[in-house]
């Protein structure tokens, strides 16, 4: 009787996204018939609502919302054009040096708003007309600005590392947000070799000469926008507030800055606010019902019999390491990141603390896994954001877009191997 429930989950949730059912909606109701076999319809009905709401009950939670507010006040308020600016001045005269400012403004990006979305949107729009005047392949643009994105999912603030922190029932969020510093950077690093190979290969010239002077122009009127890493990384280290009050004060800066900069208008606040809710809502009804299908497999003790199973083919952390990733690869191809990791964490993260892996380089790896999920199809979000910045058919991306499949792979099993990218800096700080 015990494998009628996890066979009947399984079945209905693939059954309803294959009807093209929304995942929200599919994670709730396959929790739901999952639970009609115990219990009739009202009992389920309201056991399946409790647990949203207990699923969304966390002071943590709180931060997504500022988090999603503050990227998007950044999109609009002239942060990004800045950023872009100083990332020119840094390498926009090497050869292909439009593809390096791709991936650094997107890691610069991604460290302030903490949106991979909002990255591929800003950057990919700015960047894409003057790749096209400097004669650059428009799929290779694309590839790099869809993969450079997810360096925004790494380097904290992220939402991503907040809703892991849920799902794994309370590891550190201040950890977390200082261990994906050196994974984010090596994933940038290792973009930028690949895209030196294709501009080797394409014999892509540089850009113009900048003098110093220049660069430290740039660097300055990009300072303002660069501190609120300090402010909000550095008050959540030293212990002056938590990552929910961090992402606020985020909020608040990027509204001065953007205002000071008089590149927002008031009148623009409402639209913002608006679609800010709208991110922030399919965010949290994605969580509640993740966490609903996550109470129902708890129930069905589906943790524990894939922990006992996995651990029965081997005992060795590498073995158990390399199956994960693999599953979460495939998976990361048809579901998006944030049902993802509220799913497979607490499913996987038992797994691997008993094999001696720690829960915060386990979440890092995890991130980065699912990450290369979004550039792919049929799912992937980013990958449709790109094409269409880009202008071009997702069909004509998927071929240039292998090569940085495969940079991202690289730096996953780089992170998977030596663990102390990962550990150095939380360890340093006396967050583990």
């Amino acid at each position: 009787m015990e494998w009628i429930g996890i066979v009947i989950l399984i079945l209905s949730f693939v059954t309803l996204l294959v009807l093209g059912v929304p995942v929200a909606w599919s994670l709730g109701l396959s929790s739901f018939f999952t639970l009609l076999i115990t219990v009739s319809a009202l009992p389920a009905s309201t056991t399946i609502a409790q647990r949203m709401a207990t699923g969304l009950d966390s002071f943590a939670l709180l931060a997504i919302p500022f988090f999603v507010l503050a990227g998007e006040i950044m999109n609009r308020g002239g942060i990004a054009n800045r950023l872009i600016d100083f990332a020119k001045g840094l390498t926009g005269r090497l050869p292909g040096g439009l593809l390096y400012v791709n991936i650094i403004a997107a890691m610069l990006f991604g460290a302030i708003a903490g949106s991979a979305a909002a990255a591929a949107s800003a950057i990919g729009s700015i960047l894409g007309k003057r790749m096209d005047e400097e004669g650059y392949p428009k799929t290779l643009g694309a590839s790099v600005n869809i993969t450079s994105s997810t360096t925004g999912l790494i380097i904290p603030p992220s939402n991503i590392l907040i809703i892991y922190s849920l799902a794994s029932g309370g590891v550190s969020i201040a950890a977390l947000f200082v261990a994906g510093y050196l994974p984010g950077l090596l994933l940038g690093l290792t973009l930028m070799v690949c895209a030196a190979i294709f501009v080797k290969k394409h014999r892509i010239k540089g850009g113009e000469s900048v003098s110093l002077g220049e660069l430290g122009t740039s660097f300055w009127r990009a300072l303002p926008s660069l501190f609120l890493l300090f402010v909000v990384i550095g008050g959540i280290v030293a212990g002056v507030f938590t990552a929910t009050e961090a992402s606020a004060i985020a909020v608040v800066y990027t509204l001065v800055l953007s205002f000071a900069y008089r590149e927002l208008k008031l009148k623009e606040l409402p639209g913002i606010l608006v679609r800010s809710s709208e991110t922030t809502a399919v965010v949290l009804l994605l969580i509640g019902t993740s966490m609903s299908m996550s109470w129902v497999m708890s129930a069905e003790d589906i943790p524990q019999m894939i922990s006992d199973f996995m651990l029965n083919v081997s005992d060795n952390k590498w073995v158990i390491l390399i199956l994960i990733n693999l599953i979460l690869l495939a998976v990361g191809v048809f579901m998006d990141i944030t049902p993802a990791v509220l799913i497979f964490t607490p499913i996987f993260l038992p797994v691997v603390t008993k094999v001696g892996i720690d829960p915060v380089h386990f979440g890092i790896m995890m991130v980065l896994n699912l990450c290369i999920g979004l550039c792919t199809p049929p799912v992937g979000s980013l990958l449709f954001v790109g094409v269409s910045i880009a202008k071009i058919s997702l069909t004509q991306v998927i071929r240039p877009l292998i090569p940085f499949f495969l940079a991202m792979i690289v730096a996953l099993a780089l992170i998977m191997i030596f663990p102390e990218i990962t550990l150095f800096l939380p360890r340093l700080f006396d967050l583990i």
